[in-house]
């Protein structure tokens, strides 16, 4: 599965998914924090199913030469 997630995309799920699973057991305390755990997800294996069917890419391209 290539990579679409580029390092600044990853970081920002990475924190917003934190934040929202932060929700489920302080503030609000509702279950739809829980909906953090997608974002901790495609930040840790670099890949956005949603990306992929928009055609959306935030990875730096690679430039051979």
């Amino acid at each position: 599965m290539p990579k679409n997630l580029g390092s600044l995309d990853r970081s920002l799920r990475l924190i917003a998914g934190l934040v929202l699973i932060s929700l489920v057991f302080v503030g609000p305390q509702t279950a739809w924090g829980w909906i953090g755990i997608i974002g901790l997800l495609t930040a840790a294996i670099g890949y956005c199913p949603l990306y992929s069917l928009f055609g959306f890419n935030s990875c730096p391209l690679k430039r051979n030469g």
